[in-house]
């Protein structure tokens, strides 16, 4: 199992609702990806303006899979990533 995690920063406060909404289309599209067994997107109570993916995936080749699928080439690359900051979290499950 592949866990990626990844903390988003939205740069200007008006752009929020506009990533909220790529982000939920992305992560619709990226659960129905062969190997996608975990996509959840969540927005801090705290600072509307972060965001948290938790992504899952069965092995690393689905999650390279994912790279070159539709959510992340063609939403996520050209319309999200010039919208925030990011930092990815590659992670081992402990407990």
């Amino acid at each position: 199992m592949i866990f990626n995690n990844v903390v988003i920063n939205v740069l200007d406060p008006d752009d929020t609702d506009t990533v909220c909404g790529l982000l939920q289309e992305c992560a619709d599209l990226s659960r129905e990806e062969p190997g996608c067994a975990r996509f959840e997107v969540y927005q801090s109570q705290s600072d509307p303006q972060q965001f948290f993916l938790i992504e899952r995936w069965e092995n690393q080749q689905q999650l390279d899979a994912h790279r070159e699928a539709h959510a992340f080439k063609n939403i996520y690359i050209p319309r999200v990533l010039p919208l925030v900051n990011r930092t990815p979290h590659p992670s081992d499950l402990i407990g």
